[in-house]
């Protein structure tokens, strides 16, 4: 039976605990907001990009690029996004689990965060690079992924690119998803939300003619990689918002328990103190009476 040093010492360490849980789920909650607000100022860019690619995508209908070449081969590469830090409740293992169903044979991985890495080194699986990015991520960051992706698709070594992330459908539910990055298939718009499967719209044309110089075939080739590009970068966004929201549920948690735990040792320590102080007196009573 642990002593009331003991239990005193337990109420002091998860008091300590519980400040620093809170703390957390303080910053992830102020982080996460920053992350959606990212996410939203991109809207006006998204839109203007949208029409200009409906634009063209309407006068190119025979279009070919080699971004847009299908492929029979199996050979696919995964773009893992994951987080640097844990605590995030079960982010991470829900994409570590749908990342394990890749035959590891053909399949090479590309890391961006640092759990994702270990993961991959852990399991001995084909690491061809690992990316980190920030909390606000930049758009340098996503255009260095899409860079990396596009140069193995490019060159043959992988027929089909995947991404696998953590899409932001609310505070409380974040999941896995996989996007096809290449072969481009049909060009959808980009909407610069993150809420469930509000990722693509079907491109809206326009009634004005535009004049596309050299042609239209370069304008859309150059298109092509910019729309990659911001593809990857509303990845990361979502990443992020689903990274903070889930530790900031993940931290909540953890709180509300340590919050228990200390109403229970409490009610303990309270119990064996009684209990010590009846037997002291008992022992007084005894040894009066023993005198008398």
């Amino acid at each position: 039976m642990p002593s009331t040093r003991d239990i005193r010492r337990r109420i002091k360490s998860v008091k300590n605990t519980s400040q620093i849980t809170k703390a957390m789920q303080m910053v992830a909650a102020s982080k996460m907001r920053k992350a959606q607000q990212s996410a939203l100022s991109g809207r006006p860019y998204a839109k203007l990009m949208n029409s200009v690619l409906a634009e063209v995508a309407r006068y190119s209908a025979d279009f070919t690029h080699p971004l847009m070449e299908k492929r029979e081969g199996n050979r696919k590469a995964l773009v893992l996004v994951s987080t640097d830090k844990g605590l995030c409740g079960g982010l991470n293992s829900n994409l570590m689990r749908e990342s394990a169903k890749y035959p590891r044979e053909t399949t090479v991985y590309v890391a961006a965060g640092r759990k994702g890495s270990q993961f991959l080194a852990r399991t001995k699986r084909k690491l061809a690079a690992e990316f980190t990015y920030k909390d606000a991520p930049l758009f340098a960051e996503a255009r260095a992924i899409s860079r990396f992706a596009r140069d193995l698709f490019l060159k043959g070594e992988v027929d089909q690119v995947d991404v696998l992330f953590t899409n932001f459908v609310s505070t409380l539910v974040q999941k896995p998803e996989i996007r096809t990055l290449l072969p481009i298939g049909q060009i959808k718009g980009i909407t610069a939300e993150i809420h469930g499967e509000a990722g693509h719209e079907e491109l809206s044309k326009g009634a004005t003619e535009f004049l596309f110089e050299p042609n239209i075939e370069e304008v859309l080739g150059a298109l092509l990689p910019h729309y990659l590009n911001f593809q990857v970068y509303q990845i990361l966004l979502e990443a992020k918002a689903s990274e903070h929201s889930a530790r900031m549920v993940a931290m909540k948690n953890a709180t509300d328990n340590a919050k228990q735990i200390l109403k229970d040792l409490t009610l303990e320590y309270n119990k064996l103190r009684q209990a010590n102080i009846t037997k002291e007196l008992l022992e007084i009573t005894s040894a009066a009476m023993a005198m008398a």
